[in-house]
């Protein structure tokens, strides 16, 4: 069963996750670490998926993971200890064996970090594989671009 309220929750299409801001999430100065945003949004990303029913151990049981193969990331302010943050993440398209996601770190309403990725479905053999029926399913209700059919 999922801990809905450990794994975040929604507003509209859009799924937000708090985070806290631990001393292993810090350089010598108390900053975030730009290495620890990757970790922030990766929870972020994982915990929108098992909210809408989309299981890693299920997909790992049909041969098939998620890989990020492209992300741009921009930094705007930065996060220190002990600061409560929230990730938004919203699934914006799915084309093929590609989903596209764009993320935002926010403190107080105030946006720190932005990103746009993209991650493609695939077999454990590191190929490509396309998006199963059911978990695209899963995700249509949550996309939030304007054309979901996108074929880039």
């Amino acid at each position: 069963m999922t801990d809905i309220a450990s794994s975040g929750r929604f507003e509209g299409r859009t799924h937000l996750l708090p985070v806290r801001v631990y001393y292993e999430d810090t350089d010598l100065s108390g900053v975030v670490y730009h290495a620890g945003y990757l970790r922030f949004l990766e929870r972020g990303r994982s915990d929108f998926l098992r909210c809408v029913g989309v299981h890693h151990a299920a997909l790992l049981e049909q041969q098939l993971a998620f890989a990020v193969t492209a992300i741009t990331v921009k930094f705007a302010q930065a996060a220190r200890i002990d600061d409560a943050l929230v990730v938004q993440t919203r699934f914006t398209h799915v084309a093929g064996v590609r989903m596209f996601v764009a993320q935002e770190v926010l403190r107080d309403g105030r946006l720190l970090t932005s990103a746009q990725v993209e991650a493609v479905t695939i077999g454990l053999d590191g190929r490509p594989k396309r998006l199963p029926l059911e978990v695209r399913g899963k995700l249509e209700p949550w996309l939030s671009g304007v054309d979901n059919q996108h074929t880039a």
